[in-house]
């Protein structure tokens, strides 16, 4: 059964949508994230993917207390990205109670730092953000493009204890078009003991349905929900 991690993205302590990664397509769902967190905990959801958008922008934590009052008043086991880069920012979202944290711009920018925390804190707290357009990872919420193919940026961090990897087709994200479930089953036939979490383009409850029998282990999703294109309804019906 594929695990379904639904998505809060904050800019200014609300809860935002953006479209391929573009600040200046940003929708906002909800003035309280904490409300949404708990509406998910409602439904019987476990996990959280909670991305600090300012952070990623800013380049260190801005919404650290959104994430310590969503980690206090529910159960959720919260993985916290965005804006992640260096020993004080990953400690304050330790700190601030998330379960996992997500690194992609620190993973290219410092290999050594990020290599480092999974040495420290374990490869099943720390993930890989791998989010990519044509196979090259991006970086700083997306706004800067590297050369850096996402085949061998996954294969250098497993070599180094990382065995979950978030992977984004920014190309995707928020346009509601369906998933790039071929990319992920190419990342997933060179690297199959991976717990690969696809996000990004989810348009219905059926994409979720061909990610799990294309073997991809998690999926995130944000606007689909948001948007009612998948309903908590069908997430607690499938989990029972």
């Amino acid at each position: 059964m594929i695990e379904i991690i639904p998505a809060i993205d904050l800019i200014d302590g609300k809860c935002v949508r953006l479209s391929q990664g573009d600040y200046n397509a940003k929708k906002v769902y909800n003035e309280d994230p904490l409300e949404v967190a708990k509406m998910f905990e409602g439904a019987g959801i476990r996990r959280l993917h909670l991305v600090d958008l300012d952070g990623a922008k800013a380049k260190h934590i801005v919404n650290q207390s959104v994430l310590e009052i969503i980690a206090s008043n529910t159960s959720l086991v919260i993985d916290f990205g965005g804006g992640v880069q260096s020993d004080n920012d990953i400690r304050v979202a330790f700190d601030s109670g998330a379960s996992m944290v997500t690194g992609g711009s620190i993973a290219v920018r410092d290999k050594e730092l990020f290599a480092s925390w999974i040495e420290r804190y374990g490869g099943d707290k720390i993930i890989l953000g791998a989010d990519c357009k044509d196979h090259k990872i991006a970086v700083s919420g997306w706004q800067e493009e590297t050369t850096v193919d996402i085949m061998p940026f996954v294969n250098d961090y497993m070599a180094r204890g990382i065995s979950k990897v978030v992977c984004t087709d920014i190309s995707k994200d928020g346009m509601l078009q369906g998933p790039s479930t071929d990319l992920y089953k190419e990342i997933l036939e060179s690297f199959p003991e991976l717990y690969l979490i696809a996000s990004g383009g989810v348009s219905c409850f059926q994409d979720i349905l061909d990610l799990e029998e294309a073997g991809v282990p998690a999926v995130i999703l944000g606007k689909a929900i948001y948007e009612n294109k998948v309903t908590l309804r069908e997430i607690m019906s499938y989990e029972l």
